[in-house]
């Protein structure tokens, strides 16, 4: 054995020497460190386990962190998982890559549970000839510049700020791509929104972050500023949001950047919290009067978005609008649903508040109906709506639009590791690490954004040409049918019969 070690170079002896001590060395530090959190947690006050369980009740709250991954890769089953679930996203996946979205044997969806969704086939569905390209449509006939679109499927509000650098231009440049629209989110006009050259509709939050005025309230000069750019098609003013109704937007301030507080014009590291309402609009006449302030200013279509909770305020406003007449009107409201997404809200609303999209679409669309507006007051539709058959149904239900914000932030690979709202996101989409930023190329994801957006027509115009219409505006309710406690089904306008007009109809 000596002769053996005899033969061995001296430096590697000096090597595997080094390597014992350092491994000694880290054992020994290890065992201090160990230690040290021993005494610390024996000693603390402010945690049960650890003070009865020194150390090891440590590994609970990793295991607990880690366990939010795990079961989505491990235990959760294909259609299970929320918010959304395996099989949601990964039709996402595949049409923003444009691979094959055919499956085989059989689908997996469960068709007997309450509340699910299918659509009745024609015996003699839409030959070839018979189908036609997506109708234009034009919204804001009373402003100076209307705006019209053949777009179906469009990008919903997601700030800069609450989103990265990356991610804006990518979304930019997929939506001029795919011919739909981009909304900025209520963070203001950013570089970056104008980057790829697509159609822009500019949200106003309740803070009017790049519209105010350093008090607080419009500035009407910075209206016509951002107006003033041809990118800039409609303007839409966020009443309330999905995910958090009667709250304003919340923006952690690890996330306000010099920049992103240049832009919206406020202090940069603070977090940007916005009121909870329009301090302008305390009822139905003063928020039609914000509307028409801000299409007189800026001469383009406007709007307003809203989760539906208390809806008789919509009966209210379709009340005063013909009294004073149609030109009075919204030009669109957007439709926000109880299960929208945001990157940071408070449990208590995010859980509780508000009307899922399933019941107030269909009751908003018919409550304009009834007033004779449906046609004046375009519908958007927002809210959990990332697969066609959402989409489809959003059609069957009275919508003119549909909009998302988290089927294109799949689109840009998010992999719903939950971590928006701690600049921490692993895709690089809701983060300002530029380490992180790193791994979202703009120009590759865009090819992914715009694939997102033209799968989707494609597939959704699938399910109307199987109905025996021509393209999916014409679905109606009478093509959806859904499933009721007891197992059966019923058509979709037997649960929502479509009213008799009170009032004759809009041109």
């Amino acid at each position: 054995m000596d002769n053996l070690i005899g033969q061995i170079p001296e430096f590697v002896l000096a090597v595997v020497q080094g390597l014992v001590y350092l491994f000694v060395f880290a054992i020994g530090v290890g065992v201090l460190w160990i230690g040290v959190l021993y005494v610390r947690d024996k000693t603390q006050t402010e945690s049960t386990l650890r003070r009865n369980y020194p150390v090891v009740a440590r590994f609970r709250y990793m295991f607990e962190h880690m366990g939010e991954f795990f079961r989505q890769y491990f235990f959760a089953l294909d259609r299970e998982e929320m918010p959304f679930n395996r099989a949601e996203r990964s039709w996402v996946y595949r049409a923003a890559k444009n691979i094959d979205s055919t499956v085989a044997f059989g689908s997996s969806r469960d068709l007997r549970r309450p509340g699910t969704v299918y659509f009745v086939n024609c015996p003699f569905p839409s030959l070839p000839h018979e189908q036609k390209e997506v109708a234009a449509v034009t919204v804001g006939p009373y402003a100076r510049k209307p705006y019209t679109t053949r777009s179906l499927f469009n990008i919903s509000g997601m700030s800069y700020g609450a989103i990265s650098i990356p991610a804006v231009k990518a979304l930019s440049m997929g939506a001029k791509k795919a011919g739909v629209w981009m909304n900025t989110g209520e963070g203001g006009l950013s570089p970056y929104h104008l980057e790829g050259g697509c159609d822009i509709v500019f949200q106003i939050g309740t803070a009017k972050f790049g519209v105010r005025k350093p008090e607080g309230g419009f500035d009407d000069q910075k209206l016509k500023a951002v107006a003033a750019n041809d990118q800039v098609k409609m303007f839409e003013i966020k009443l309330s949001q999905g995910a958090k109704p009667g709250k304003g937007g919340i923006l952690p301030g690890i996330k306000v950047t010099e920049e992103i507080a240049a832009i919206r014009g406020i202090p940069a590291g603070e977090d940007a919290i916005s009121p909870n309402r329009h301090e302008e609009a305390n009822n139905v006449g003063e928020l039609l009067d914000m509307v028409q302030h801000v299409r007189e200013v800026t001469g383009k279509p406007v709007g307003f978005k809203a989760v539906v909770g208390a809806y008789g305020f919509f009966i209210s406003m379709c009340e005063e609008i013909n009294k004073r007449g149609i030109e009075s009107a919204p030009d669109f409201v957007t439709i926000d649903s109880a299960d929208g997404g945001t990157g940071a809200a408070p449990m208590s609303l995010i859980d509780n508040m508000g009307m899922p999209l399933r019941e107030s679409l269909p009751l908003i669309v018919d409550i304009l109906t009834k007033h004779g507006l449906k046609g004046r007051v375009k519908v958007c539709a927002s809210g959990k709506l990332i697969n066609p058959s959402d989409v489809a149904w959003a059609f069957c239900a009275g919508a003119d639009f549909v909009n998302s914000a988290r089927g294109f932030m799949f689109a840009l690979g998010c992999i719903q590791a939950l971590q928006c709202n701690k600049n921490t996101c692993p895709t690089g989409i809701t983060t300002h690490n530029k380490k992180l930023q790193r791994g979202l190329v703009p120009a590759n994801k865009a090819e992914r954004v715009a694939h997102y957006a033209k799968n989707m027509v494609k597939e959704v115009s699938i399910i109307a040409h199987s109905c025996g219409v021509s393209e999916p505006r014409k679905l109606k309710r009478f093509h959806a049918r859904i499933v009721l406690g007891d197992g059966r089904s019923l058509a979709m306008e037997e649960l929502y019969p479509t009213p008799e007009p009170i009032v004759k109809a809009a041109e």
